[in-house]
């Protein structure tokens, strides 16, 4: 069976979507869900808020470097495997994190966390790329994204009530179960869709040769880099976030929650553009103007910032907005990374997966020593990787006739 060779029902592509959907969210569950516990974790562990922040930014690293494994081993024993793999280690490294003394031993045990998470991150995205192309894996990633979007709506929500029920630990033993869950659907509801053909073609030395061929395409490594920043905003928001809404505002954990769940109905609301939009006008161009305006948006709340204006419905509305156009934004990058090198889908889907996170990681560390509780060094920071996505998207995203 080869990639050319598949074919997926509207059926099996719903259910595809829901699977690989709850897979991606396994990672960003143990982000977003501890993120109203954040407080009550700093004061029960007896950290201060850079601590707090470190085994966020730890998460972070492990993800990102981890995925430059688990990609090109999903290219050499297909994608199932290395999935239980992932998972397993991810409900120990949860486990630990329940039980955890101190602030060091939860830090450590994130790192373990992060690393089973990532295979969950890269395979979905390497299946969808084995089964479509162009606009139809534009359609079925966006359907993805509808399905891991659940993460930023209800984690946050789940978290802060388990965290006042039941107090912080508690919020790693319900990730830890949703993983295994998730091992299940994997046996159950998830065909191999990596051939024995192409399995056998790909080794410790392909995977050294595909890092190095993705090194070499610029284009590729501007669309990556255009993901990167639109997701270092985001995570610059979930570092800082918690602090200036609970300390500057004064919410508690389950109204926090609340007001982050906005984002990810607006990050399923435009990404579900995203089909239509890349058969009318091509994904380069849809991307392009997606990054101009999420760009403009930042910038005019970080202009109405720094003129005074001191809301938290201007906050609220103006980064839902922004963290809407990263919704289309990302999956739609994904998807151009990976068109030009489908032998390598896993090694590009890990490389894309390592800048977005290592970029998240640096991002929220270099905003860390200016963070006051106050919005200021939050909006500043999102706007700086919303800048920075403006020349590399004119220069990458500019009119190729080879681009879809």
């Amino acid at each position: 069976m080869s990639t050319q060779s598949l074919s997926v029902s509207a059926p099996s592509s719903v259910r595809y979507a829901i699977v690989l959907g709850l897979i991606v969210a396994v990672g960003p569950f143990a982000i977003d869900m501890y993120l109203p516990a954040l407080p009550a974790l700093a004061r029960d562990l007896g950290a201060d808020t850079g601590s707090a922040q470190a085994s966020l930014m730890a998460y972070l690293l492990a993800v990102g470097i981890g995925q430059l494994l688990s990609g090109p081993l999903s290219d050499m024993y297909g994608r199932k495997a290395p999935l239980y793999a992932g998972l397993s280690i991810f409900i120990i490294g949860s486990a630990g994190c329940a039980f955890s003394p101190t602030i060091g031993m939860l830090i450590a045990c994130r790192v373990l966390q992060g690393l089973g998470a990532c295979f969950s991150m890269v395979i979905p995205r390497a299946v969808v790329r084995d089964l479509h192309s162009g606009p139809e894996a534009a359609r079925l990633m966006s359907m993805l994204m509808v399905v891991f979007s659940v993460s930023p709506i209800l984690a946050p929500l789940g978290g802060g009530v388990v965290t006042e029920a039941f107090g912080w630990r508690a919020v790693f033993g319900v990730v830890g179960v949703l993983a295994f869950a998730c091992m299940a659907m994997v046996k159950t509801l998830l065909p191999e869709t990596r051939p024995a053909v192409a399995r056998s073609q790909s080794t410790i030395g392909s995977a050294l040769a595909s890092y190095a061929a993705l090194l070499r395409d610029p284009h590729f490594l501007g669309i990556a880099l255009i993901a990167s920043c639109a997701l270092s905003g985001f995570f610059i928001y979930i570092a800082n976030s918690p602090f200036v809404i609970a300390a500057h505002y004064g919410l508690p954990p389950r109204l926090y929650a609340i007001l982050f769940s906005l984002n990810g109905v607006t990050f399923v609301a435009f990404s579900q553009l995203n089909g239509r939009l890349a058969k009318r006008f091509t994904l380069r161009r849809v991307v392009r103007a997606a990054v101009m305006l999420n760009c403009a948006t930042i910038l005019a709340l970080l202009a109405l910032v720094v003129s005074g204006i001191d809301a938290l419905p201007v906050l609220v509305i103006g980064l839902a907005l922004t963290f809407g156009f990263a919704g289309i934004i990302v999956p739609s990058s994904m998807v151009l990374a990976m068109e030009a090198h489908p032998v390598r889908a896993g090694a590009a889907s890990a490389f894309v997966g390592t800048m977005n996170f290592a970029g998240g990681a640096l991002g929220s560390a270099l905003v860390a020593p200016f963070a006051n509780g106050t919005p200021m060094p939050m909006v500043t920071g999102i706007a700086a990787c919303s800048l920075l996505a403006v020349p590399v998207a004119l220069v990458t995203l500019r009119r190729r006739k080879s681009l879809p």
